[in-house]
């Protein structure tokens, strides 16, 4: 059986337990109202407790019915994923789905995290690395599918390995990028080793092409006080349908990628669009900074000395 949602097919999830993180607006809510119209169990993961809140109610506004819950979570804190993934350890539920969406991007000047990483570096890439391998033995469990949703920015720039927290120099973009590099290069690890090690979890991208989400509006949390004329550009071009996708087109690689029983392990979905800004989700060509595999095992080995969580399957 299949429940219809915007644009593609979502199997029926009845009796899966699915995570969404970044779910309290914009792709992410869309990604959990549509999880839970197919009947899933879904968890948000919030660092606002009244704007997650708010997004809970909108999804029971959809969907009566949902099975819908929040959780605690800042990713610019290990204290606070660590306490996340305690929390779902004690309710010992196996974990189905796990959308890693959520991400914070390009603050004007270098911000740090609570444990003292670029914002961007330790939110977007670290947040979630510590997460998956704290939620292991759920996701193990489970037999899981964890999709992380990457950028187009990780079509530029590198990453920065003799200053990964950029200290001696900050470029807003160039850190965003090499967040974004560095999440992929996991995400594609994650399922190699995996693999390898029988754990039971499979691994693949997405990204959400172009569309006029929060992230490069006003945030006064990271800098921003105003939006910028990025994303006044994109709210025109979107509103008028021409190359970038709208908010509604752009959770549909998430959902693909994460639910589709046509979804690689290791695959790479988006927008299918020119440019691949826009349009429905499609299988695309690996970004060449995320095909090395030395490049992925040497993140992961990074990732884990930086926030001090070993993988052990």
């Amino acid at each position: 059986m299949s429940r219809e949602t915007v644009g593609i097919t979502v199997p029926d999830l009845s009796g899966k337990r699915a995570v969404v993180t970044g779910a309290s607006d914009g792709i992410g809510l869309g990604i959990a109202t549509r999880l839970a119209a197919a009947g899933a169990e879904v968890i948000m993961p919030v660092r606002n407790p009244r704007k997650g809140e708010s997004a809970r109610e909108e999804i029971l506004r959809q969907v009566p019915a949902a099975d819908v819950s929040l959780r605690a979570l800042d990713l610019s804190s290990l204290a606070s994923v660590a306490a996340l993934g305690e929390t779902l350890l004690s309710e010992d539920r196996p974990v189905h789905l796990l959308i890693n969406n959520a991400g914070v991007m390009t603050p004007p000047d270098r911000q740090t995290t609570v444990d003292g990483f670029e914002l961007q570096f330790g939110s977007n890439h670290l947040g979630h690395f510590a997460l998956v391998t704290r939620l292991l033995p759920l996701l193990r469990a489970g037999r899981a599918r964890v999709t992380s949703q990457i950028s187009v920015a990780a079509n530029s720039n590198a990453i920065n390995w003799d200053d990964p927290n950029w200290e001696r120099s900050y470029g807003a973009m160039r850190a965003y990028s090499q967040s974004k590099i560095a999440f992929g290069l996991f995400g594609l690890e994650l399922d190699r080793r995996s693999e390898a090690g029988g754990w039971g979890i499979t691994s693949n991208l997405c990204h959400p092409g172009i569309a006029p989400t929060s992230l490069l509006a006003a945030r006064p949390e990271i800098g921003r006080d105003k939006d910028t004329g990025s994303v006044r550009l994109i709210r025109a071009l979107s509103a008028r349908g021409i190359l970038v996708g709208t908010v509604r087109s752009a959770q549909l690689p998430a959902l693909y990628a994460a639910t589709s029983l046509e979804a690689k392990r290791g695959g790479f979905y988006g927008p299918s669009g020119l440019g691949h800004m826009g349009g429905p989700p499609g299988e695309q060509k690996l970004y060449s900074r995320l095909r090395g595999t030395d490049d992925a095992r040497r993140i992961w080995e990074l990732s884990e000395e930086l926030v001090g969580v070993r993988s052990r399957g």
